[in-house]
């Protein structure tokens, strides 16, 4: 055997155990901070507070606490205060040290384990303040407890000194300020929004929590307090409130068995989507898992038996998708030791709640139907109407061309598709227009980019029956040339490209067209968005040139520094449209893999997502002008 190391010695003997690298304490979480909170980004940087905050929520779980306040404060750091037991302050002799130094530096320290000090837990790893404690570049920790006052501070996860008694107090609680490191993250401005969503959902979630959210950051300082009596039943009638509701008050299922303790609200609406999401110990499992299968087979077969015993169904079977069309619902358990399919407790894998759903959804909606015949008919008959439209679409697809969605090799006309075969290098250009596809198609490169030009705006599938989606040429084109179907026939493992871009203009109606097309996947091709594969280009709205010197802007912003930098005499051209670019223009602008900007479409909260939808893009005028009233001074610069 020929030897392929050039000096003969064997390498394999320079591994040993001196080789071996130990990261100690927080080291680890330092040098791979996203194995942690998921990315160094701004979803990374917002984790850091749902960690915190997510502490004091299991205080109000355990029934130790009732409310929880959070600061987003002037100098970018984060408070979070509540009123629970307080970290445990006195020493470990065990392990040397202040019980709050423990949970702040080791990271599989705290009450969650033994289900002892906690019954339920959203923060199962115990490794939450920890974790933020290593990824701040200062951190405070106080503690009321015992009738006295603890404090501690940290550099980068290394405490400043032992924990200080400072002072008497007569209340109970923790208070954590934590400052993010810029050594760390990309981004350190906190989005309110997105924090006031969350926090949002967890007051919906347990009712006996109050939260309290303050922006600090802006004169006068804005707070929200988040307290809902209703629970999980104004959750759903907070996320319909955009939507016509069948009946007036959502159904309530709740109870406890197997130690499982449920707590579902539902309504029906009269739209087409399927709004089910799912909570474990206030923790949003996004894949879903157990509990919604439980919560899935038992309100099918509910709903059949009394269509059936009630002579409505007849010869008709409903199937899962029938009586969940314009269904929202919120499932929400607590349990102690939940098993999760994944690291990100995104999916759960207890059996045990399965059970425990199902039999509480089939006892408690059979008794809600018996006993409010008017609201059990509505619900049949609105599946009903599901079924038929259904069967009307599979007849007509295998009657006519619509068969072809997923079976077809013949591909749109008006798609200039690319010569690459292998998805994962293939990208899908969706533009708006003829002028701006005839750029698109001249400036591309042909290896690698397809392009695909609409005629204009595509029908509003939140306002559509999704059988007639395919009557649009436009939406039956888009899911030709993608290749993966549509709505519940929708298969992302046949896609022909894993790179879907939305490139329309930069004034209202390219928004619009923009919004109209997130609309169709999110609603119709989820899978597209959930497996990274949609993005929206970035064109530059203004080109700056002085001679032979030229420099594209993104915003106002970057077009003054480019007038400053070219110097007196720059001209700025403004871009009303793709069509106005030339071909070579859009190429290194917009298309160029080396030099354009993309922004990767995401759902960071499907709640949140399906909220926003509904708002903008249902029939309900009133909800989306108090949204448009709410942020409209985040509005810039808009071209009319």
């Amino acid at each position: 055997m020929a030897d392929n190391h050039k000096d003969g010695k064997d390498k394999r003997g320079d591994y040993n155990a001196d080789s071996l690298v130990v990261l100690k304490g927080l080291e680890a979480v330092r040098t791979r901070p996203g194995m942690y909170v998921g990315s160094t980004d701004a979803r990374g940087l917002h984790h850091l507070v749902y960690e915190v905050v997510d502490n004091s929520i299991d205080e109000i779980m355990a029934g130790y606490a009732t409310r929880v306040e959070i600061f987003l404060n002037t100098d970018g750091s984060v408070t979070v205060k509540d009123d629970g037991r307080g970290i445990p302050s006195d020493f470990n002799h065990k392990e040397g040290k202040s019980g709050i130094e423990i949970c702040l530096t080791d990271l599989h320290a705290g009450g969650k384990f033994d289900q002892k000090s906690y019954k339920f837990s959203g923060g199962l790893h115990g490794v939450g303040v920890a974790v933020v404690n290593a990824l701040s570049s200062r951190l405070e920790v106080t503690v009321e407890q015992k009738g006295k006052v603890f404090r501690q501070t940290y550099s980068r996860g290394i405490p400043d000194g032992p924990v200080a008694e400072a002072g008497e107090s007569s209340r109970h609680g923790t208070k954590l300020t934590f400052h993010p490191d810029g050594q760390i993250f990309e981004e350190l401005v906190f989005d309110f929004a997105t924090l006031q969503n969350r926090f949002r959902n967890q007051a919906f979630l347990n009712k006996e929590a109050t939260i309290i959210f303050t922006d600090r950051r802006i004169e006068p300082a804005k707070t929200e307090t988040y307290h809902y009596d209703g629970g999980v039943s104004e959750f759903v009638q907070f996320l319909n409130r955009s939507k016509t509701s069948l009946h007036p008050q959502p159904i309530l299922v709740s109870g406890e068995k197997e130690g499982v303790t449920v707590d579902i609200a539902m309504q029906y609406t009269s739209g087409y989507n399927e709004s089910v999401n799912s909570f474990v110990n206030s923790e949003n499992t996004t894949e879903g898992g157990t509990h919604l299968t439980g919560f899935r087979t038992a309100l099918t077969k509910t709903v059949n038996e009394y269509g059936k015993e009630n002579n409505l169904l007849k010869e008709m079977t409903l199937d899962g998708t029938d009586v969940r069309e314009g269904l929202t619902a919120i499932i929400s358990i607590k349990m102690g030791d939940p098993q999760f399919e994944s690291q990100t407790k995104s999916k759960l894998g207890s059996s045990v709640a399965q059970r425990a759903v199902s039999a509480l959804v089939g006892e408690k909606l059979s008794e809600f139907m018996l006993e409010n015949p008017a609201v059990a008919q509505t619900i049949v008959r609105k599946a009903m109407s599901a079924y038929e439209g259904r069967e009307a679409a599979r007849k007509a697809r295998d009657a006519t061309r619509r068969k072809s969605v997923l079976e077809t090799t013949s591909l749109p006309g008006k798609l200039a598709d690319c010569s690459e075969r292998d998805p994962a290098k293939c990208e899908l250009y969706i533009v708006e227009g003829e002028s701006a596809g005839g750029s698109a198609k001249q400036g591309r490169d042909r290896g690698f980019q397809a392009i695909l030009p609409l005629r204009g705006k595509i029908l509003n599938v939140e306002k559509t029956r999704p059988d007639k989606l395919l009557d649009h040429e436009d939406i039956y084109n888009l899911a030709v040339a993608i290749g993966g179907g549509i709505g519940k026939d929708f298969d992302a493992s046949k896609i022909r490209y894993h790179s879907v871009i939305i490139m329309t203009d930069a004034d209202v109606d390219g928004a619009h067209i923009g919004t109209l097309l997130m609309t169709l996947f999110y609603r119709q091709m989820p899978e597209l968005i959930e497996r990274g594969h949609l993005f929206i280009a970035m064109p530059p709205l203004y080109r700056v040139h002085k001679g032979k010197r030229q420099i594209y802007a993104y915003n106002e912003a970057e077009m003054q520094k480019a007038v400053e930098e070219l110097g007196q005499g720059a001209l700025v051209s403004r871009y009303k449209g793709l069509g106005e670019m030339n071909p070579q223009q859009l190429w290194e602008t917009t298309m160029d893999p080396a030099t354009r900007v993309m922004k990767q479409v995401y759902i960071e909260d499907a709640v949140l997502a399906d909220q926003m939808f509904s708002v903008l893009m249902g029939g309900d005028v009133e909800p989306r002008r108090e949204f448009i009233i709410e942020h409209a001074h985040e509005v810039i610069n808009l071209d009319v």
